[in-house]
């Protein structure tokens, strides 16, 4: 495990916005990226912007712990930086960088030997299946609650694959790539774990209304 001290990220101070060219604003991540291993370490600030968002919702709903998600958003960057020079001219940056938000995560639980609860999983939309899913049914604070409840049952592989793909949005082969195994593999860890959601959900329901 690599420690990293938990303090503020800066980001790399760049010129005024009216300095520069139009075109920057069009860099893809990957671009980014190359520039950032390449030595230009302010183009790291605008990957913060676009990323720290979205890095920090994983965290949250992993661990349901909001200053503990913008610590480990920290830590991710520190690992950009310090790693950059690992990072290949191949794939996708989302998926690198989401491969190293996952090791942070499982440093972080290793380290606190602590199960992660998540957040307000009520945004779990586009389900496959044609019956009603739990997700749609989370009308009332407490279809929300229960449903938290549901997902926080979840074994860690289900949660996280629902987290990736329905929250996250990455796509099916982003997440192969980051669980190592097939897309098919995935989509069927996906409907397994909302299925199992579902089930869980209803059994809780049940429960709360004997």
């Amino acid at each position: 495990m690599i420690l990293a001290p938990v303090t503020q990220f800066r980001v790399p101070s760049r010129p005024a916005a009216a300095s520069l060219p139009v075109a920057v604003e069009a860099t893809s991540d990957h671009e980014l990226m190359i520039a950032v291993r390449a030595g230009e370490i302010r183009r790291l600030g605008d990957l913060f912007e676009r990323y720290h968002k979205p890095l920090y919702g994983f965290f949250v709903r992993l661990t349901n712990q909001p200053s503990v998600g913008e610590d480990l958003v920290q830590i991710v960057f520190y690992r950009i930086l310090k790693y950059r020079h690992t990072y290949r001219d191949e794939g996708k940056f989302s998926a690198w960088i989401y491969h190293l938000a996952r090791k942070v995560a499982a440093d972080h639980f290793r380290k606190h030997a602590s199960t992660p609860t998540p957040t307000d999983p009520s945004d779990l939309h586009e389900q496959p299946a044609s019956e009603p899913q739990p997700s749609e049914q989370a009308a009332t604070a407490e279809d929300v609650v229960l449903l938290r409840a549901a997902l926080a049952r979840l074994p860690l592989e289900h949660r996280e694959v629902l987290v990736l793909s329905r929250l996250q949005h990455l796509e099916h082969k982003e997440i192969a790539k980051l669980l190592d195994c097939s897309v098919g593999a995935v989509k069927v860890r996906a409907h397994r774990a909302l299925k199992e959601l579902r089930e869980v959900y209803f059994k809780i329901r049940k429960e709360k209304a004997a």
